[in-house]
């Protein structure tokens, strides 16, 4: 594969360009900022970027944007010596996020996992880029530290807001995604019901209404033991929805 290398700091560069050549790969530019990185990938048109992120004049993640704007943007694997960026790593549509120093195996694994993007994945990487033109799906994708992670919708519990993000709970644990509640609503209207102006639910895995106290109502599902509140304006509509079931 052709990778570029993006580093301010000269010992973590040449560390990077080092497993990259060492592993079969081709360094085709190295760049110190985001600036010059972005001059790198018009010219040189890598399959993917190692980008740091605290850099002068234009931070990685600036660049990560940048780069996105892009007809054929190359796949984006941060490595940065700070923690908390996470998130920004996420949003700026990277594929891995590693911590420095950069380990040998983690890198390779990285790289290996850029080259192996199957077409379903990719095809999920466009549809989150660009939300308006999204056929249903049968999965979701979830940009976490270990990449792109694809969820079958049918292993999905429900989807809660959590902030900025939505919560996905699913069959193997807990993502975030940027996606919004009404989006996935308005998507998969046939299988998603909302049951709170924060939650919406797979109907597969709905199990039973159960009152509260106060005149509050819970629904618990099949196969976790963990509930979520029914707001009373969803309410009618989830007893008639179970009715019809």
């Amino acid at each position: 594969m052709r990778i570029v290398v993006c580093d301010d700091e000269p010992l973590a560069r040449e560390r990077l360009v080092r497993i990259v050549q060492e592993s079969g790969h081709e360094v085709v530019a190295q760049a110190t900022t985001g600036a010059e990185a972005i001059v790198a990938v018009k010219t040189q048109q890598p399959d993917i970027i190692l980008l740091d992120i605290r850099m002068p004049e234009m931070d990685g993640v600036r660049c990560a944007q940048e780069l996105d704007k892009l007809n054929h943007p190359p796949a984006i694997i941060f490595v940065t010596a700070y923690d908390h960026y996470a998130i920004a790593a996420l949003k700026a549509n990277a594929i891995g996020y590693l911590l420095k120093p950069a380990n040998k195996d983690e890198l390779l694994e990285a790289l290996n996992k850029a080259k192996n993007l199957n077409a379903a994945q990719l095809n999920e990487i466009r549809k989150l880029a660009n939300p308006t033109a999204r056929p249903i799906r049968e999965h979701i994708a979830a940009r976490t530290h270990r990449g792109v992670e694809l969820i079958k919708l049918k292993d999905i519990y429900y989807f809660a807001a959590d902030q900025k993000y939505v919560k996905v709970r699913h069959k193997d644990g807990i993502v975030l995604i940027d996606e919004t509640l009404k989006e996935l609503e308005r998507e998969f209207d046939d299988r998603l019901f909302r049951v709170h102006r924060n939650a919406i639910i797979n109907l597969n895995f709905l199990d039973f209404l159960e009152t509260l106290d106060a005149g509050q109502y819970q629904i618990r599902f099949k196969g976790i033991d963990e509930t979520l509140a029914v707001s009373r304006r969803h309410l009618p509509a989830l007893r008639d929805k179970i009715q019809s079931m």
